[in-house]
């Protein structure tokens, strides 16, 4: 681990990154390093057993929590998702009744509800969000289309384990997860973090004292939970998580918290995109290629946080990381990189190794839209050029939005080169950059309609063009 210690002293140094945990478990040892501080305004130093918020690492537990009720028989993954949760509806007529429960793991159920975020605490949060999602948001696609990263088919999977089992999504994942996978840190409210050393989240900011400002807000709603907004625990919780899918479903302590089938059902691919910048899907988990070597990994915001898991299967190896300023998601792509290429040997390729000659591309110009979000692409100097604008649906949005992003928007304007038909990055950036996580920042077009894409796809979301008449 002195490498990786080194490293994130360097980074944090370089970047103002002001906290950062790292911890690796890898053929029976395991370590944790620890750097910078928690919290800069308090300046409580960052702790090997320092909490954190999960962020969308949670959806794998969210995921597990399902897949233990179909083993019980208690949810049929191909069954339709009304008829476990009658109440779920959309504002495109008939849309939900076509949703799958497989298609809310697999991120297949073209539910648009990326960004709406419902201020609900407490126990009918989840009934709330579900019963609002009627009210305010349609389908971008059909199920099974497309893969379109979902966190809103995530919650209504949370709110349907509700249903099926009489618990509340906390209640659920104390019980089935953080006891029997050895999660002995993990806890799911602010009240309970308080209690002991506990990660706050940071916004860069050149103006603030160490160049970052500590968030305003701790915690996305109770109206998120299953996709992330509130689980805390430690780099320890994770990588025993993690240890517990490398050992097909049982914890480092010996219980069983999935079957070897349900584990295995995990990490198949269900659905494949063909495109570098979403990874094929399997249950819950993103199935990364690296070279020939399949990583699952998934990582997880909060506001002014970023957190990672990654599990490689085969190689015995967990690789988890929580930083408190968006800009460490860099460094975790660094660790994970130096992790498979010099500590695995593995043969990592690059991604895209190449560019082939741009063709004509005023076809993918226009205005491409999601829920409270439009992006406009224009054709400038043989490039795109995005502009990215969010439209809150009412003030109540667009505060808790705000607390999210740091207030980073409206966003500027951007430029993206053409790598291969459809794929697009961003320019400026290095091809080598994309070997890694970093490959989500690659822009994809899908689609055929009039001889112009229906979708564009940035950071796994897709966003439908805004076709006139």
């Amino acid at each position: 681990m002195a490498h990786i210690r080194e490293q994130a002293a360097a980074y944090c140094e370089s970047s103002q990154v002001p906290g950062y945990l790292a911890g690796v478990y890898h053929d029976g040892g395991q370590s944790v390093v620890a750097h910078g501080t928690a919290n800069v305004v308090t300046r409580a130093p960052m702790r090997e057993d320092t909490g954190f918020l999960f962020g969308s690492v949670t959806k794998i537990l969210t995921t597990t929590l399902v897949l233990q009720q179909v083993e019980r028989g208690v949810v049929d993954l191909d069954e339709r998702v009304v008829k476990y949760l009658p109440e779920f509806t959309l504002t495109t007529p008939a849309a939900a009744g076509n949703i799958r429960v497989r298609n809310l793991l697999t991120h297949t159920n073209g539910i648009d509800a990326d960004l709406f975020l419902p201020d609900a605490r407490g126990r009918g949060a989840l009934k709330l969000f579900v019963e609002e999602l009627g009210q305010h948001c349609g389908a971008l696609f059909g199920p099974g289309e497309y893969i379109s990263y979902s966190n809103g088919g995530m919650i209504v999977a949370g709110r349907l384990l509700e249903v099926l089992t009489g618990t509340s999504y906390h209640d659920l994942l104390k019980r089935e997860v953080y006891a029997t996978a050895g999660m002995n840190d993990s806890c799911t409210s602010a009240e309970e973090a308080i209690l002991r050393s506990t990660a706050v989240g940071h916004f860069p900011d050149p103006a603030a004292r160490q160049g970052a400002r500590r968030t305003g807000m701790f915690m996305l709603p109770d109206s998120w939970a299953p996709a992330g907004s509130t689980p805390i625990g430690t780099i320890g919780d994770l990588l025993a998580f993690g240890r517990t899918h490398l050992a097909d479903g049982v914890s480092p302590s010996g219980k069983r918290v999935l079957s070897r089938e349900s584990a295995a059902r995990m990490r198949s691919a269900s659905h494949d995109m063909g495109t570098p910048n979403v990874p094929p899907l399997g249950l819950g988990w993103p199935l990364m290629p690296f070279g020939e070597t399949t990583v699952l990994a998934h990582s997880g915001a909060s506001p002014g946080g970023v957190a990672i898991l990654a599990v490689v299967p085969g190689h015995d190896l967990v690789f988890a990381a929580f930083g408190n300023d968006p800009r460490a998601m860099a460094l975790h792509d660094q660790i994970l990189l130096w992790l498979l290429r010099q500590h695995l040997g593995l043969d990592v390729p690059d991604l895209v190794p190449d560019t082939s000659p741009a063709g004509d591309l005023t076809p993918y110009a226009g205005t491409y839209r999601s829920n409270q979000l439009r992006v406009d692409v224009s054709v400038a100097d043989g490039q795109l050029e995005e502009k990215v604008t969010y439209e809150p649906l009412d003030d109540v949005q667009e505060r808790i939005f705000t607390g999210f992003s740091g207030g980073s928007f409206p966003f500027p304007p951007r430029r993206l080169v053409p790598v291969r038909k459809d794929i697009f990055a961003p320019a400026g950036m290095p091809l080598e950059a994309f070997s890694g996580y970093a490959r989500q920042f690659l822009v994809s077009y899908h689609g055929v309609s009039d001889g112009r894409p229906d979708y564009r796809c940035a950071g796994g979301r897709m966003t439908r063009r805004e076709r006139s008449g």
